[in-house]
């Protein structure tokens, strides 16, 4: 049997216990290369496949196979691929997922004979992504050709997202093992701005409060979570209609459409499907935002279109104020000092007005263009 796999019979939650329990039970302490050799075999079982692998991305920005069921295991740590290289260096670069019946007719395949994938043609990958990039790539394989249907893009998707965090959390290896696999800057930077605004402004630098971490990825209570998301985003919504009822006749013009089409993203119908199908996966509430929010950075960032760009700064907003809603900190208006300079990665309409303007100084952001509002 192959079509319709057995995780999406019941959904990923089962599999994702599965994973937890092999990290968090007795083969938890084994060594690092253990634990990956079981969570691939689970994965492989559950998914139906004859292969599933793990690539991740070296410091070099080479996707290394660290591990692997169905594929010749002498490959594991000595096939490596370059930046944009075969199917999975695709996968690693468009950020999105990759679903094809027959892997070795498309023009990125690229032909490893040590890994032995030659009698497999269906191929699925999806990226393991943090921070909206691709730091690995899960791989599962058929060998007949097939399509992957919906469902199991989306389960993989969801079994990608735990092992990115479990992976840059070190769960899954040794924190020297790691240090060659890109996860985080390895040293500060320096970074050069540009300027949108004529003058020059003395303050005290404010840091804007960094965006929330979901602290627990998978749901003990799936139901529940179905019901904090829907909670979270009526709050949402509530919050901004109240900025909007507060701004009428303050904001004119431009500012005030600003916040209305602001308020219209938080309606958006693929964005809240999104967030819906990630907690029935068997996500947290919280782990659902920061996985449609990874999936919206990756998709966005790469756009050409600079409106569109700063398009995900509004997603990225309603995230944040999703996340805070969900940990208790309901919006309002915020606290600054006199003669303050706003320090953000980014900053939306919403987030801006809950600051009192009249103790405002300037804004430094991580992030932004001329289009932004």
């Amino acid at each position: 049997m192959v079509k319709g796999a057995a995780v999406t019979a019941r959904g990923p939650r089962l599999l994702l216990r599965q994973i937890r329990e092999a990290l968090a039970g007795p083969g938890g302490g084994a060594p690092a290369q253990n634990r990956l050799n079981m969570v691939v075999r689970i994965i492989a079982r559950s998914m139906v496949a004859e292969v599933c692998s793990i690539y991740l991305r070296r410091a070099s920005g080479e996707l290394e196979l660290f591990a692997t069921e169905g594929l010749n295991p002498e490959a594991v740590h000595n096939t490596r691929l370059r930046p944009g290289e075969g199917l999975v260096g695709e996968v690693a670069r468009t950020a999105e997922p990759l679903s094809l019946s027959d892997a070795q007719s498309h023009p990125s395949f690229s032909y490893r004979p040590e890994t032995g994938e030659d009698p497999y043609h269906a191929f699925l990958g999806a990226p393991l992504l943090r921070g909206g990039r691709a730091i690995g790539v899960l791989v599962v394989q058929n060998r007949v050709a097939r399509r992957y249907d919906e469902e199991e893009i989306e389960d993989i998707q969801t079994i990608a997202m735990v092992l990115a965090e479990t992976v840059a959390s070190g769960e899954l290896l040794a924190l020297e093992e790691l240090r060659d696999v890109e996860v985080a800057p390895h040293r500060p930077e320096r970074l050069r701005g540009q300027k949108f605004a004529e003058g020059l402004s003395f303050g005290r630098a404010v840091l804007h409060e960094a965006p929330i971490a979901p602290e627990q990825l998978l749901a003990d209570d799936p139901v529940a979570e179905e019901v904090r998301l829907k909670a979270a985003l009526e709050g949402l919504r509530t919050s901004i209609d109240a900025l909007l009822e507060g701004s009428q006749g303050k904001l004119g013009g431009t500012p005030y459409e600003v916040l209305e089409t602001y308020r219209m993203f938080a309606d958006d119908r693929g964005w809240n499907r999104s967030l819906e199908e990630a907690v029935r996966s068997g996500l947290t509430a919280e782990a659902a935002v920061d996985r449609v929010r990874n999936e919206h950075r990756a998709r966005f960032a790469n756009a050409r279109d600079p409106y569109i760009r700063e398009r995900l700064h509004d997603f990225e907003d309603l995230a944040n104020r999703l996340l805070r809603l969900m940990a208790g900190d309901h919006p309002g208006q915020r606290d600054l000092p006199d003669d303050a300079i706003l320090v953000a990665k980014n900053l939306g309409p919403a987030d801006l007005l809950e600051y009192p303007r009249h103790k405002l100084r300037g804004l430094l952001l991580e992030e932004g263009s001329a289009a932004a509002h």
